[in-house]
């Protein structure tokens, strides 16, 4: 399980910063802003690797979940 910035969120409030800047804000005035949106994974087969079951109610919550039951060859 992990919590992490919504990287899409973060690229729209950057694109504002740099609206402002073009129109003349002097970066150094601009305030430093802080992630508001964050995204919340479970990675079910790691999980499973370390022997923990997930409820579902935690599974209901989750942004994304990882379910990846087998292996991918890399060939």
């Amino acid at each position: 399980m992990a919590y992490w910035t919504n990287a899409p969120d973060n690229f729209r409030r950057a694109a504002g910063y740099v609206d402002r800047i073009l129109k003349g804000a002097n970066p150094g005035d601009l305030p430093v802003q802080q992630p508001v949106k964050f995204d919340f994974l479970v990675n079910l087969k790691t999980a499973k690797e370390l022997g923990l079951t997930i409820p579902p109610s935690i599974l209901a919550r989750a942004d994304e979940v990882i379910d990846q039951t087998t292996e991918i060859d890399p060939s």
